[in-house]
């Protein structure tokens, strides 16, 4: 078995010669290895490709001069083992005959050291020849010109066309599978296979995939043939021109033709969702650019190429879905497209609500800066207690729906009734197991309603555990229940800064309420209720305090690191220096703060602002927000309330 990671490998070559190829895309369970042979910053693909060599049985590798993660990757396999093919192919950067020259060569080169490999041969690095653009790097297995094969293997033009067969075949059926109400250009660095499939199993039909290893093979095996049946020219060198003339990847010295193609599926999808393995810098300039210029909407996703789609993917890949339906049924858009085969979909067009004018107390929404009375206009006060035939209780005869939050650190439930009036809610801290606390949560909002759970006809949940509640009917992400549940409380926001228990999002809103754009902190507890959470146990003060604590700071202390271990540390270290607790709580906040800025700035900042999630609940993070960001921020009397009443809004409308 040959391994390869790039599109440039001439497979159809190694495949006439005998070898069996497997690109490389299978995720590691962990880096153990790959660590301690290289540097711990190292590119995590290039990790994971090390960790599956060295588990999976491979005979060799095919690596090309992509870029310098896989330059190491080469020198650390050729070191480690000796005794396998672990060759480096040097790709051109730029297109053109004289290019295609110089890989041909190359190819052959690479051809003739696989023989020798096969044949149990090793070829000495002393007397290589010099390739025409210098000389070669020592251990790539260059051959001598004299060794170099005349002829084209015989048996890549039978498997061309099988293979040809094959994926013509493999294409139909894919455009008949995958054929959903929602159509998405995937462009960037490549994109596991578990993530691809989460994509699709969301009904999402990919129209182009314009990953590193994501287009298809067949324009390349068409040209080889196309030239072998012309029967002019050399094969090797219409071979490497059928390789580089593929769509470029960014390594390459002109990749404006990626941006064209994309252009080209504008009036044939929705939008764009661009993947970047984490600190992939080529790729994340590519996506700075499209977010500027494209007018599609584009949502980026970054891993670390571990596997397994993260709920932090799920919750994003979800809200933006959720994002584009709403477009499509509400502009039309795109009704006059033309679909790729088997696309089977009808957009509804509709009415947007934008213009829609809120009265507090009445409707689903309450004024800024009204005061909350318990029972009276939308909002519930803090601790309030319900009784049957009081304050907020039902009446009989009405319809009731719930929403569920079940978030990392709380689980929170609203009872609705059809007026848009919030007649029970309950928070309470997340346990063990997120299903047994929604069970609890909506217990406890049922009795305190005076109601059953047959008096509710919808149930819609959210929150990273929303996937688990067997009881709800419906299931949205936080991003889309957040916005309803703002403009439910603040018709005013446009922009919402949300910051829970385990992450952080910033939620721009259109004129009529529905999401433009939303970004998200990292899978990492920076900057959130978890993080908060550490820093008040290591100063030895309540959770509920550290806020009160940072009121009464003199000093002014700098906290430089977000990670929740390192920021622990530099806490530990301050208290040594005998800081006071006060001083080192301000400056927690501002910490925090200055992550939630930088997610308003990536989102674009636009006010009203609005914050939602426990965190909201800290005075001190607001006060340090609101300082560095220049504006007041709306807090509503129950901020963790807000994406379980977004949740009921939603269930409310799927009963009509």
């Amino acid at each position: 078995m040959i391994g390869y990671v790039c599109k440039y490998t001439p497979i159809e070559i190694l495949k006439a010669l005998g070898a069996e190829v497997q690109r490389m895309d299978e995720a590691a369970p962990n880096y153990d290895l790959a660590e301690s042979l290289m540097h711990p910053n190292m590119c995590s693909y290039v990790k994971g490709v090390l960790e599956s060599f060295a588990r999976g049985g491979y005979e060799g590798i095919v690596l090309t001069t992509c870029c310098d993660s896989v330059r190491r990757l080469y020198d650390t396999l050729k070191e480690r083992y000796p005794d396998r093919f672990i060759y480096l192919l040097d790709v051109p950067r730029k297109v053109n005959d004289f290019a295609a020259g110089i890989y041909a060569r190359r190819l052959r080169e690479m051809a003739v050291s696989y023989q020798a490999f096969r044949e149990g041969q090793k070829l000495t690095e002393k007397g290589s020849e010099p390739s025409q653009e210098g000389q070669s790097r020592p251990g790539e297995g260059s051959a001598k010109s004299s060794a170099l094969p005349q002829e084209f293997p015989s048996a890549l033009l039978q498997d061309v066309e099988e293979d040809i067969r094959r994926l013509e075949k493999e294409e139909e059926n894919s455009s008949r599978t995958h054929a959903g109400s929602i159509r998405i250009a995937l462009a960037g660095g490549r994109c596991m296979p578990e993530l691809l499939a989460l994509i699709r199993s969301k009904g999402i039909d990919v129209a182009c995939n314009l990953t590193c290893t994501g287009q298809s093979r067949l324009p390349v095996l068409r040209r080889i043939k196309e030239a072998a049946e012309a029967a002019s020219g050399d094969l090797w060198i219409k071979t490497a021109e059928a390789l580089l003339n593929q769509i470029p990847c960014l390594r390459m010295a002109k990749a404006t033709g990626r941006e064209d193609y994309l252009k080209g599926f504008e009036n044939e999808i929705d939008g764009i969702i661009y993947h970047t393995v984490k600190f992939c810098d080529m790729y994340s300039y590519e996506y700075a650019r499209l977010k500027k210029t494209s007018p599609l909407p584009i949502l980026k996703l970054e891993s670390d190429m571990r596997g397994g789609a993260t709920g932090q993917e799920l919750t994003r890949v979800e809200a933006f879905l959720e994002t584009l339906e709403r477009s499509g049924k509400e502009t039309g858009m795109k009704k006059d497209r033309i679909y790729a085969p088997g696309a089977d979909r009808t957009y509804v067009a509709g009415t947007p609500t934008s213009g829609r004018t809120y009265a507090a107390g009445k409707g689903d929404a309450a004024a800024s800066g009204k005061t909350y009375e318990a029972g009276k206009g939308n909002a519930l006060a803090s601790g309030k207690t319900y009784e049957v035939g009081k304050g907020n209780a039902p009446a009989s005869g009405k319809t009731y729906v719930m929403g569920v939050d079940s978030g990392s650190t709380s689980t929170n439930v609203c009872i609705m009734d059809t007026s848009g009036r919030i007649v029970s809610s309950v928070i309470i801290r997340t346990g063990a197991k997120a299903v047994s606390s929604a069970e609890k949560a909506r217990d406890m909002a049922l009795s305190q309603a005076g109601l059953t759970i047959d008096d509710i006809k919808a149930i819609a949940a959210t929150g990273y555990g929303r996937i688990s509640i067997p009881y709800a009917t419906l299931n949205l992400t936080e991003i889309s229940c957040h916005a309803k549940g703002a403009r439910y409380y603040y018709p005013e926001a446009v922009t919402i800064l949300d910051i829970g228990g385990q992450d952080s999002k910033a939620i721009r809103l259109h004129p009529d309420g529905s999401v433009a754009d939303f970004v998200m902190n990292d899978k990492c507890a920076a900057g959130t209720g978890r993080f908060l959470e550490a820093m008040a146990r290591t100063l030895e003060v309540g959770i509920e305090d550290l806020g009160k604590l940072s009121g009464e700071a003199r000093e002014d202390v700098t906290i430089s690191s977000m990670c929740t271990v390192f920021a622990e540390s530099e806490v530990i270290s301050l208290i040594a220096q005998n800081k006071e607790k006060a001083d080192i709580a301000r400056g927690v906040h501002r910490a925090i703060a200055g992550k939630a800025l930088g997610l308003l700035n990536r989102v674009g900042r636009s006010g009203p602002y609005m914050m939602t999630g426990g965190v909201a609940r800290n005075p001190g993070v607001v006060k340090a927000i609101e300082e560095q960001l220049g504006e007041k921020i709306y807090i509503c009397p129950e901020p963790d309330l807000v994406g379980a009443a977004g949740a009921a809004l939603a269930a409310l409308e799927s009963l009509s």
